[in-house]
Parts: C-alpha cells; sequence; structure tokens
C-alpha cells in the first residue's frame, strides 16, 4: 500500500483521549488496564483512529501556519469547491453548489440547529435503537423526547429498519421530525437504496423532516455502496438535512470542524438561522485548510486504502469471534470500523455479568466500550481502527484471558 496502517503510533500524552482517559476514573472513561498486569493499553472504544491521517493534512496546515496572522476571516472558496468535487466524485451528489453548504461546529450541533428549526423542546423525535450515544445526550440534553423504532435482525443476522413500526410510532405520538443515521452507529448498516426510499415514503407520508447524519459516509467496506438519503428521492432532497464532517474519515475530531448539506432554501434558511443564534458556530481557519488538505487527490487514494483496511479487520475479527467465542453474536458491519457484539448468549451460559465481562477485558488492557448506553442490553462496542497487529492481539487476550 501507498500510505501507512501498519507502524504502531505512541499517542500517549498527545491529547488523545482513546490512551490517556482508561483507568482515570474521568465520567464514561472505561477502565484500564489491572495494575502490573503488564498489559497496555489497546485503545477499542472511542470511535477515533489510530492511524497516522494522510500527509496532506498536517502539510495544508503547516503552510498556512507559515504566515503569522491569524483574524477574521471568510471561507476560501477552494472550501466549497472541494467539497461539491467530494460529495460528487464519492457519493454521486447531484445539484449541488456552495450556497447549500454550511458550517456546523459538529454533527450533532448541525442536529440540534435543524431540530431547534422545526420543532421545540418537549417535542417528540424519531430515532432507531440501536442508538449512537451521541444523540441521545444531545436531544435530551435540549429537552426533546426520544421516540425509538428498534433495527430488527432478519434470518441473516442483518440489521433492517421496521417500516411499518417507524409508521405507527410516527403517527402514535405525532412525530414531525425524525433522525437517521446513515450508515448506522453503532450497528454498521449500509442502508440500500430500496430502503431507503421505504424510509422516506414514510416520512413523506407523515410530513416529517429528516435530519440524516452521514458522518460515516466515506467508511464503507468492501461490496458496500454508500447511498446519500437526499438522491433517493426529489422529495427527500427537499425535506432532508445532510450532515458530514472530515472528522470521521481522516481522524480530525480535534480540529473541530463540520458541515450540512440542504438543498430547499425555505429549510436551509431556517436551520442557518438556528445555527447563528450562538454566536459560535463559527469555522476555525486551520480546520478548514484541514478539510481542503483531506480532500486532496491524495485523499481520495488514502481513503480507499483504509476501508481495504478495515475491511480486512472486519473479516479478521468477525471470523475470530465465530470460531473462538461461543454465546457472542456479531452482525458483521457494512461500514464504520465499530464492531457491536451482542454477550448476551455468552453471560448467561457462564453466569458472568455484562459489567465482569467489561472488567476483564479491561484488566488485560483491552479498552472496549459499554453498549447499553447505546441501547444494546448486553452489548459491547470494539473500535477496529488499528494496525492489524494491534487487533490480533486485543483478540488473542480476549481468548487467552477473558473469554
Amino acid at each position: 500500500m501507498k500510505y501507512d496502517f501498519t507502524s504502531l503510533m505512541d499517542r500517549r500524552g498527545r491529547d488523545a483521549i482513546a490512551v490517556d482517559l482508561p483507568g482515570t476514573g474521568e465520567d464514561f472513561a472505561p477502565g484500564g488496564p489491572k495494575p502490573g498486569s503488564g498489559f497496555d493499553v489497546i485503545p477499542m472504544w472511542v470511535a477515533d483512529m489510530n492511524f497516522p491521517t494522510v500527509p496532506t493534512i498536517p502539510r495544508a496546515i503547516a503552510e498556512r501556519v507559515q504566515h503569522p496572522a491569524f483574524g477574521y476571516f471568510n471561507p476560501r472558496q477552494e472550501y466549497f469547491d472541494s467539497i461539491i468535487r467530494w460529495q460528487q466524485t464519492r457519493n454521486g451528489a447531484t445539484g449541488l453548489f456552495a450556497g447549500c453548504i454550511g458550517y456546523e461546529n459538529g454533527v450533532l450541533g448541525g442536529v440540534i440547529s435543524a431540530l431547534n428549526a422545526f420543532a421545540r423542546p418537549g417535542d417528540p423525535v424519531l430515532l432507531h435503537s440501536p442508538t449512537y450515544i451521541g444523540f441521545t445526550h444531545s436531544l435530551e440534553d435540549n429537552g426533546y423526547k426520544i421516540v425509538h423504532s428498534p433495527l430488527k435482525q432478519d434470518e441473516n443476522g442483518v440489521w433492517r429498519m421496521d417500516y411499518e413500526d417507524m409508521d405507527a410510532r410516527i403517527k402514535a405520538n405525532r412525530i414531525h421530525v425524525a433522525v437517521l443515521c446513515s450508515p448506522h452507529n453503532p450497528c454498521g448498516r449500509v442502508w440500500e437504496r430500496w430502503e431507503l426510499e421505504k424510509a422516506m415514503e414514510i416520512y413523506r407520508d407523515n410530513d416529517c423532516l429528516v435530519i440524516s447524519d452521514e458522518i460515516w459516509s466515506d467508511i464503507i467496506l468492501p461490496g458496500h455502496t454508500h447511498i446519500p438519503t437526499q438522491m433517493v428521492s426529489e422529495d427527500a432532497r427537499r425535506r432532508t438535512v445532510a450532515l458530514y464532517a472530515p472528522s470521521k474519515t481522516f481522524n480530525l475530531a480535534g480540529l473541530i470542524g463540520s458541515y450540512h448539506i440542504i438543498y430547499d432554501p425555505y429549510v436551509r434558511d431556517r436551520v442557518n438561522a438556528c445555527a447563528a443564534k450562538s454566536h459560535y458556530n463559527s469555522m476555525n481557519v486551520l480546520s478548514m485548510y484541514a478539510l481542503i488538505g483531506a480532500y486532496q487527490p491524495e485523499g481520495y487514494e488514502w481513503v480507499d486504502e483504509l476501508c481495504q483496511v478495515l475491511g480486512g479487520n472486519v473479516d479478521y475479527a468477525c471470523d475470530f469471534i465465530a470460531h473462538n467465542f461461543e454465546g457472542v453474536r456479531v452482525s458483521k458491519p457494512q461500514g464504520t470500523y465499530m464492531l457491536f457484539l451482542d454477550c448476551s448468549g455468552w453471560c448467561a451460559a457462564h453466569g458472568k455479568t455484562l459489567d465482569e465481562l467489561l472488567q476483564a477485558g479491561w484488566d488485560v488492557g483491552v479498552i472496549w466500550q459499554d453498549g447499553r448506553p447505546f441501547h444494546g442490553p448486553c452489548a459491547i462496542r470494539m473500535n477496529l481502527a488499528l494496525p492489524l497487529s494491534r487487533v490480533q492481539e486485543a483478540f488473542d487476550r480476549l481468548k487467552r484471558y477473558v473469554f
């Protein structure tokens, strides 16, 4: 491969909660290796990557830093052109122009801006479960009532939307805003076109605005294709607020910077008005250059290689689990780099609680994440965005000391 996805990157003391927070006892931090065990931390919890990013990003930032002024600025045309070219090339977006693109400090902030534009605290909002923990916190913190429509697993273990349940819950709760996660986090589903078409028909028939979180849209595993929600029909284009960011793709969360795509002028005006009211939703000049650096030709190549690497890690992990961890079930993800393990069978067979299982992993340095806040009753979430050698080491520890 052209880029390095095999070297072990030491992130200790480099402002990375993935490796510095475990075992500290801080809020939401998982446990760390048992003192004196000799095990190091293998970070498999928070959803960032343990690979060096594409070199064009630090190069673009470094070039800008050479100029010693960082005053007020407007986004460069190059910023918008880079997004348009990326979305057209990778996602097949059509009819996109700079006016459709708006900056967001983060995808979750964009979700709240869109909600505030078309709903009020106390209003019900439809989400699927399992549910990304960030949705839960941001919606509840802002006073919205979450109504879950559970995903169902088919005979092959593939997570599917339950369209009848969605329609029934929307009608029963008089819901007019829904949040869609595409690809889905934490289940890793890459929705097929027909699935999105059917979901959007339900939202249309119930006059629901759709907020589509597509931050994972670049991390699609081999054999699958991301379909932007806005591209499935003209009505979907009109009623959908789509949210994107280079942060998940290129590991830039610490730089802050996301963007929305909104085609409908009325929806766009209302969301932009809400986003501006905090007087804080403002772009950082270095995050702008990070995006421009990411969306270079090298970035296209780097992401393609990244998806190949992650596909290999997912294949290895799912095969290992199937052959070694009896009672643990996992639906093989089609996108993202997260696994969502159902450990209920193993826990029941061995008389263990999920807390005991989580702790056993932490004790040997496998820092995985409690899946219950994601609405998995006996689930563990695992990040596979590490060099394969570290993934192999983690699963070897789990086999020898945990399962």
